[in-house]
């Protein structure tokens, strides 16, 4: 007669898969609370220690590791030495592990849990036993997953469990049990840079395609992603999500999270701002990331910090977005957001924004980089005046905003703003002059343009970015510095009678 080894704490469709297995002439083994499941649902089972011979102690933290147990799971059954051993010291073969893992995940994520609770629900004879089955899956079917039951049950059954299906379980679970400690590990590790990084992630879904057609691509997500994300984020109408949508989602996120004290509104295009707008009323804050710049922000992704209202739902429902993300919408701004059938609507929870890009990950070929985010977000006080002339009270708060803002461009960036609103954004250009040309050029047909700032997210090498500003209406300017040649800058300020601030913090995004 086969055995089974039987220890979960996800009870799920549990008592049904241990009564297919006695019908298939199982013996079952169990331990704990999952005998206890079996017994009261009628099922025959013997306690794991009826084959150990030996009681669970220290509070349960020892009860499978034990060499009836495992010489049971790993001995080869090709080997002559390895069955004779068995017979030698009276082990009998296990033939199959089912075995879920004490529930690590769930235990941390509640708001008042301690070290030591989290530390009791570190489990060690379930992987022990579960790597033992995988290991020797030639002759043992290692079974982690509930959702397999059914699949086991009709490989058995039709002795379809060959060497291809029982690996297929085995590498299963050796990812379960990688990730349940690389969890434990994020759990107790507390340097910033460790010498090993142990990521998780769970697939989310299977996505169309990637960046292109030709493309494939997948969504994962941490085990214990912060509610400000898209791991969170509830989608209330509209198609699936993109590749390209979830990259331009995650941009606009990251974005709106400078701008929540009072409502604002982000249209972006491609990962980088068309338009940032605030007011203190949402449909104003829309109207000024609109204006900013009408035609990119088609087909573009807009995110609102405040609950969309019905005023607000209709200036956006004249346009063609791919995805609108608030904290929630009014039930008369989804009545007329959900016309568009394709339009995807999102909300989430907008609780801890402002520390949500606290780290930030990117692959490259043979490795990744990792990083603390850019949540350095300078005011007034911040500023360095150079040039000799002094920019007004006004003219300060537009300067702060656009460096709020040039942080979230891809550089080279340059922003031309308001106070309250972008009016042109040079992105991603190989030099520094061709992103001012693309900013003021952008700008300078708005009315808005006789207040405006430009805001530079590095130091400018030459003069000619000034002077290019200057003569096409800018009176006042904010970068870094930090160029052997800002006595340049400074002296080109002068020259035309621009108001020129030193901030000493670059804000590069590649």
């Amino acid at each position: 007669m086969r055995r089974a080894l039987l220890s979960v704490s996800d009870k799920s469709n549990l008592v049904d898969f241990a009564k297919q297995l006695v019908a298939l002439d199982f013996e079952l083994i169990s331990t704990g609370g999952t005998m206890k499941a079996l017994e009261a649902a009628g099922v025959p089972v013997q306690s794991v220690e009826t084959i150990t011979h030996f009681p669970e102690m220290l509070d349960g933290r020892v009860k499978t590791l034990h060499p009836a147990v495992h010489g049971g799971l790993l001995a080869k059954r090709d080997d002559p030495e390895h069955m004779a051993m068995l017979e030698k010291e009276d082990i009998k073969p296990i033939d199959l592990v089912c075995v879920n893992l004490y529930p690590f995940k769930a235990t941390i994520e509640k708001p008042d849990v301690t070290q030591a609770q989290a530390i009791e629900n570190i489990d060690i004879g379930g992987p022990s036993m579960l790597r033992s089955a995988a290991k020797n899956y030639i002759s043992v079917l290692p079974v982690v997953d509930p959702k397999d039951y059914p699949g086991v049950i009709k490989a058995l059954q039709q002795q379809t469990d060959t060497p291809e299906y029982r690996l297929g379980l085995a590498a299963k679970v050796f990812r379960h049990t990688a990730a349940y400690d690389a969890l434990i590990a994020q759990y107790f590790t507390t340097e910033p840079e460790p010498e090993k990084l142990t990521l998780t992630y769970e697939k989310r879904q299977s996505l169309r395609y990637g960046e292109n057609s030709h493309q494939k691509a997948a969504f994962y997500v941490e085990p214990l992603a912060q509610k400000y994300s898209l791991a969170n984020a509830t989608q209330v109408h509209g198609k699936e999500l993109s590749y390209n949508n979830l990259r331009d989602a995650n941009a606009a996120l990251q974005i709106i999270s400078d701008f929540n004290d009072q409502p604002a509104v982000v249209a972006l295009k491609h990962m980088n701002p068309c338009g940032i707008g605030v007011a203190t009323q949402l449909v104003d804050a829309w109207q000024k990331a609109y204006e900013s710049d009408p035609i990119s922000i088609f087909g573009g992704i807009i995110a609102l910090n405040r609950e969309v209202d019905a005023a607000t739902a209709t200036e956006m429902h004249k346009l063609f977005l791919e995805i609108i993300i608030a904290p929630s919408f009014s039930s008369e701004a989804l009545t007329i957001l959900e016309k568009k059938k394709n339009l995807r609507l999102l909300t989430l929870d907008f609780e801890g924004a402002k520390s949500a890009a606290d780290r930030e990950i990117t692959g490259i070929m043979g490795g990744i980089l990792i990083q603390s985010g850019d949540q350095v977000t300078e005011s007034a006080n911040d500023f360095e005046v150079v040039s000799q002339k002094q920019p007004t009270p006004e003219q300060l708060k537009a300067l702060a905003f656009g460096q709020t803002t040039v942080k979230h461009v891809k550089s080279n960036a340059i922003v031309v703003t308001t106070a309250d609103r972008t009016l042109g954004i040079g992105a991603g250009q190989q030099n520094r002059i061709d992103s001012v040309k693309i900013a003021v050029d952008k700008a300078k047909t708005k009315p808005q343009f006789k207040d405006a700032i430009l805001a530079s997210d590095a130091f400018f090498p030459m003069d000619d970015s000034v002077e290019y500003a200057a003569k096409h209406g800018i009176s006042a300017i904010v970068e870094p510095g930090g160029s052997i040649k800002d006595k340049d800058s400074i002296k080109k300020a002068d020259e035309l009678g621009v108001a020129l601030v030193f901030t000493g913090v670059r804000h590069f995004k590649h």
